[in-house]
């Protein structure tokens, strides 16, 4: 795909939604940082269905250390891998006290450094949280990315770093939302809606879908 392509798919994004973020409901970057470690094999619907009754009673590292892991299992419950998330937001709440004043840090590298939290949580948390513009590679924007030709690439830090290189700079910041969104609702994996998606002419996808005939 050439430059001028991409560079029509992101305008064409930023037309239609220009101010795009998380679905994930916070309002702080440890609120931000709790909910991307839960929503790891989870819906964003689930996660705001247990930060809804978790944080009005404990958000921040403070208090959800002082729940410990079995007082917190009961607000993320719900979750898959809810024990294993609970024991390592624990462990990352004692130490972002220990060592980061209970602050999250703004970079990566200290970032990746907390259970549970990989490269594609910290560029969440880098991009959402403190306006970077990281790019954030879920199974959403993998399979854009490859599907439309935009950034192909073999795995995700593949695809990561080709968005890096051919999102134009004024579109970067929010490329991530416009890419997991489209993917969530229009380029979905089985089906894409390729009757419905505004970026259709311009994308690489040998095998568009149809629009679905109506019985008579």
């Amino acid at each position: 795909m050439n430059a001028q392509k991409r560079r029509e798919i992101f305008l064409r994004f930023q037309t239609a939604n220009p101010h795009p973020t998380t679905e994930l409901a916070y309002t702080t970057p440890f609120e931000l940082l709790i909910a991307v470690i839960l929503s790891a094999q989870a819906t964003d619907v689930g996660v705001n269905k247990a930060t809804r009754l978790l944080f009005p009673h404990a958000n921040s590292p403070q208090a959800i250390y002082a729940l410990g892991e079995e007082g917190l299992i009961p607000f993320v419950r719900t979750i898959n891998l809810y024990r294993t998330k609970a024991k390592n937001i624990i462990a990352t709440c004692r130490i972002l006290l220990d060592k980061h004043n209970g602050k999250v840090p703004r970079t990566r590298e200290e970032l990746v450094e907390l259970p549970g939290v990989g490269r594609k949580t910290a560029n969440v948390v880098l991009n959402t949280a403190f306006g970077e513009g990281t790019i954030a590679v879920d199974t959403h924007i993998f399979r854009v990315s490859n599907r439309t030709g935009v950034a192909p690439g073999g795995n995700p830090l593949e695809v990561e770093q080709q968005l890096l290189k051919h999102v134009p700079e004024e579109y970067r910041h929010d490329a991530h939302h416009w890419l997991l969104l489209h993917g969530r609702y229009i380029c979905v994996a089985r089906k894409p809606m390729c009757w419905n998606c505004l970026i259709n002419d311009l994308c690489e996808y040998p095998d568009k879908t149809p629009a679905p005939t109506k019985g008579i």
